[in-house]
């Protein structure tokens, strides 16, 4: 280990300890989609020693993705996602392996993507935006006791205070946890733990001729994915190096849920 790898990790030992942090060295995270939050999940992934991570984006990086994404620059515009977020795990951590899948999450594939990877991959994290695919990833998380967090919706949140981790049944004044209940309850999905904001949406008018489709009067901060991001990978960091910071439960044996 080098001096600066000695010093990239000083100061988490102090707080995870030396077991935690080989825990984290042992442990694999798949992250899918590298949008806004994902992408600054990966980031805080890295930065915390996890040393093997699959991340999962079809999508390249387009200007509009600047004001929020970890990966968005001018220089990376262009660029697949899922290369940027390789490269800069490269940086951060040259020790960690990735494995950067350039590849949409279809609902119709995610039993046979998710089981080739369900005996390897210590936790997964749903940050993608299709809600038939997150239907999909829960329903088959539930069914098979893998370890899952899910983002809901950041668009029109503005109060980082009003974040929560909860049951998806436990959630309020958030319409895309309202529309992952009912269709959870029709799919036999019986838990889902997400991240969540309590606040109440920002009312943003519809753009005057604007389609329906178009989603116009969605906006979102430049500090919202990043924070939910950082908070999933904090949570994750905690619980797979056996760091008990919310009554969940310790930490998993590296190389396969539990």
């Amino acid at each position: 280990m080098t001096e600066t790898d000695n010093a990239a990790t000083e100061k988490l030992e102090l707080i995870m300890g030396r077991e935690g942090l080989a825990r984290l060295a042992a442990s694999t995270v798949m992250v899918l989609g590298v949008g806004g939050v994902g992408s600054n999940c990966v980031e805080a992934l890295a930065r915390g020693g996890v040393g093997r991570l699959v991340v999962v984006d079809h999508d390249v990086v387009q200007a509009s993705n600047i004001n929020r994404q970890a990966i968005a620059f001018r220089s990376t515009i262009g660029r697949k996602k899922v290369d940027v977020a390789r490269a800069m795990v490269a940086d951060i951590n040259p020790s960690a392996q990735v494995e950067a899948l350039d590849r949409f999450v279809l609902a119709e594939d995610v039993p046979d993507f998710l089981g080739a990877y369900a005996g390897r991959v210590d936790f997964f994290i749903d940050a993608i935006d299709t809600i038939s695919a997150k239907l999909a990833v829960a329903q088959y998380a539930d069914a098979e006791g893998l370890r899952l967090i899910s983002s809901m919706g950041a668009a029109n949140k503005l109060r980082p205070d009003c974040f929560r981790f909860a049951d998806v049944y436990d959630t309020v004044n958030c319409p895309l946890c309202r529309i992952m209940r009912k269709e959870g309850r029709k799919r036999g999905i019986r838990h889902l733990r997400v991240l969540y904001s309590c606040e109440q949406p920002v009312n943003v008018p519809v753009r005057e001729g604007a389609a329906r489709r178009e989603r116009s009067n969605l906006g979102t901060a430049s500090f919202v994915p990043p924070i939910m991001g950082q908070m999933i990978a904090g949570a994750v960091l905690c619980e797979l190096a056996g760091v008990n910071i919310d009554g969940t439960e310790g930490a998993a044996e590296p190389g396969g849920a539990r």
